[in-house]
C-alpha cells in the first residue's frame, strides 16, 4: 500500500471549458507549463490522465484537453480532482528546496523547542510561500516560509523550527 508521502500532487482540475471536454487546470509545478511534461497524471481513484493539449490562461492556470475526456459532462465530473505522480518520478530537490508534500505533516516548534503544531498546508498566492500550522487547540497560524522565519527544516526528523514565534500564536484573544 502506498502512503500519501509516496505521491506528489502536481495539479488540480477545475471547471469545464467549452463543450468538447476541455477543462481548466491549476499547475503546482515550479515551471507551471511543465506539468504536461510529467507524463500520465493520476487521480486519487486510480484513473490516469495524459495531457493531450495545453494552453495558458494565466501564470499557473491552463485550459487542457485530456486523453479520453471528450465532452463537457466528462470534464465537469473532474472538477476539483487533484492529479499526482509517484514521488520517484521527480528529481531530488536541491539543498534548501522542498516539495510542499514534504512539509505537510511536519511538527512545527519554536526556537525554544515549544510545540506550535503541525504543518497542514503550504500556500503561494504570488508573494512567496506561506505555511499553515495547526496547533493542538485553537486557530491555525500562517507564517512566511522564509529562511528568516523558518531557519531549520529537518525532513528526516519530521520537524521545522519557526522563529520568531508568530504574533498570532502568542495572542491571547485580546481584541487590542
Amino acid at each position: 500500500m502506498t502512503s500519501p508521502h509516496d505521491r506528489v500532487v502536481l495539479a488540480r482540475l477545475g471547471a469545464a471549458h467549452g463543450i468538447r471536454g476541455e477543462i481548466r487546470l491549476k499547475s503546482f509545478t515550479g515551471e507551471p507549463a511543465d506539468v504536461a511534461d510529467y507524463g500520465p497524471l493520476d487521480a486519487p481513484d486510480g484513473r490516469s490522465f495524459t495531457i493531450a493539449a495545453i494552453r495558458p490562461v494565466g501564470d499557473d492556470m491552463f485550459v487542457v484537453r485530456l486523453d479520453g475526456v471528450r465532452d463537457r459532462n466528462a470534464a465537469e465530473a473532474l472538477n476539483g480532482v487533484e492529479l499526482s505522480i509517484p514521488r520517484d518520478r521527480l528529481p531530488a530537490p536541491d539543498e534548501d528546496d522542498f516539495y510542499h508534500a514534504d512539509l505537510i505533516g511536519l511538527a512545527a516548534v519554536s526556537t525554544a523547542g515549544e510545540a506550535l503544531g503541525t504543518v497542514v498546508a503550504v500556500y503561494n498566492h504570488g508573494a512567496g510561500d506561506l505555511i499553515e500550522i495547526a496547533p493542538a487547540a485553537g486557530e491555525t497560524i500562517l507564517v512566511p516560509f522564509t529562511r528568516e522565519v523558518v531557519p531549520t527544516v529537518d525532513i528526516p526528523g519530521r520537524r521545522l523550527v519557526v522563529s520568531p514565534l508568530p504574533e498570532s500564536a502568542t495572542d491571547e484573544g485580546d481584541p487590542d
